[in-house]
């Protein structure tokens, strides 16, 4: 297979940056209206068809212009290509490279980056340093490299990622906005914790703090590693770690591993992000299997680029929901819902209903892996449940009239790292103990 063709540069400015995604646009709508064109004289048989050769083409002509631009439009196909049933398949297998796969920078935009981290030549600061990259993703992509007879993974940020990031956001937002059919004034205190969460990945003094944090914490869980990292060789935009030679977690869930390996590997995932969440309060939000590797038994946690802490009042208000006794009253129900802002002051009582019978049903799936005490995440029944529940409040018309910001915003990556959880455990087809 051929190499994936390097970008000398990364288109850095405002203008520049919207002028590709509109015409990325422009190419779309035009798809459409040739597809428009064409459904009126086809059969209805071959209307599936031609419908998919359309999003095959849109999807790839969005996702080149996403990988080009990196930063902010890639992050969000990584973001949506997590949930495998929310986008059409076409959308969803084009979106799945951002986990990993991004187009690479060319070797002398790297030398450069490094070169400006460090005050001296790559020659200086490592044995030996791959030109082509490893991995490449939405903010940064991995080198090998050695020093010292280690073998080094080397994340370089690509350049004007951190400070094109707010402006990526502006622009990519009425995408999400319409693919989603969304209002913005209701969900602009969303969009405001993503822009803090995605600014925060851009800085890799954090992220070296809070992965040797978390690490540290979670050292006593069983079959759960991470990689070494080396703070002379790491910067605001360079990290320096050990490479791990495995397979990421959807290439081991693909593999002939035994159920026993699976379930071990399942666990180790289950009781990382249980540990963090109701022990730590601090968590590893990025749940794409691209952050974990499977190595000699073991489960290697990568990428603390995303993380979320959450204060123990916000904790027991979300983690209320999975008390049972919450479902047998009314207004304890009623009174949760209104400290997480899903019901608000103005709501009407067929307002408050309605959200209330979701709630029921939603807290009912949701908590069965909590009660089981031991749960087959292979089970096809649950997270088909799971994608038709969320499909069909997206289609209800009354849901979709409700004004309001409602939730609170940092919820969005509480429930991005379990619906994340769910869904690796799922591709694994693991059985855990969850209690």
């Amino acid at each position: 297979m051929a190499a994936t063709p390097s970008q000398d540069s990364i288109r850095s400015t405002p203008l520049t940056r919207m002028a590709d995604l509109a015409g990325t646009g422009a190419r779309v709508g035009m798809n459409y209206l040739k597809y428009y064109g064409q459904r009126a004289v086809t059969p209805q048989t071959a209307q599936p068809a031609l419908r998919e050769e359309l999003d095959a083409v849109n999807a790839k002509a969005v996702y080149d212009s996403f990988s080009r631009l990196k930063g902010g439009p890639l992050k969000l196909a990584q973001m949506l290509s997590i949930d495998q049933n929310l986008l059409p398949p076409a959308y969803a297998s084009q979106f799945a490279q951002a986990q990993y796969s991004a187009p690479p920078l060319s070797w002398p935009l790297v030398r450069r980056t490094l070169e400006r981290e460090f005050g001296q030549p790559v020659e200086a600061l490592y044995d030996t340093f791959s030109r082509e990259a490893a991995h490449g993703a939405s903010i940064g992509q991995v080198h090998v490299a050695t020093r010292a007879g280690k073998k080094l993974a080397v994340k370089v940020q690509y350049p004007g990622v951190a400070e094109s990031m707010r402006s990526d956001l502006r622009v990519v937002k009425p995408v999400a906005l319409q693919m989603f059919g969304l209002r913005e004034e209701d969900i602009a205190h969303y969009f405001t914790e993503v822009e803090t969460r995605l600014l925060e990945e851009t800085d890799y003094v954090t992220e070296l703090r809070r992965s040797q944090e978390i690490a540290a914490a979670c050292a006593p869980l069983e079959r759960l590693r991470f990689p070494t990292f080396y703070p002379d060789r790491c910067s605001n935009r360079v990290l320096t770690m050990d490479w791990i030679d495995g397979l990421t977690l959807d290439r081991f869930a693909a593999s002939d591993a035994s159920q026993e390996s699976r379930n071990e590997i399942g666990q180790a995932l289950w009781d990382f992000y249980q540990h963090q969440i109701h022990v730590l309060h601090v968590f590893h939000a990025d749940p794409h299997p691209g952050n974990f590797l499977v190595a000699d038994g073991f489960l290697y946690v990568l990428d603390f680029g995303c993380t979320r802490a959450i204060t123990p009042e916000f904790h027991a208000q979300q983690f209320a929901f999975l008390n049972p006794a919450l479902l047998e009253s009314d207004a304890k129900l009623e009174q949760s819902l209104r400290d997480m802002d899903v019901l608000l002051p103005g709501d009407s009582a067929p307002q408050r209903k309605k959200i209330m019978d979701l709630a029921r049903e939603s807290i009912e799936v949701l908590t069965r892996p909590f009660r089981a005490g031991r749960f087959d995440f292979a089970d096809p029944g649950f997270m088909q449940t799971l994608y038709a529940m969320g499909e069909a409040s997206r289609q209800d018309r009354e849901l979709r009239s409700l004004r309001g910001a409602r939730g609170r915003a940092e919820s969005v990556y509480v429930n991005r790292a379990f619906f994340g959880l769910f869904s690796l455990l799922h591709r694994l087809g693991a059985v855990v103990k969850t209690q």
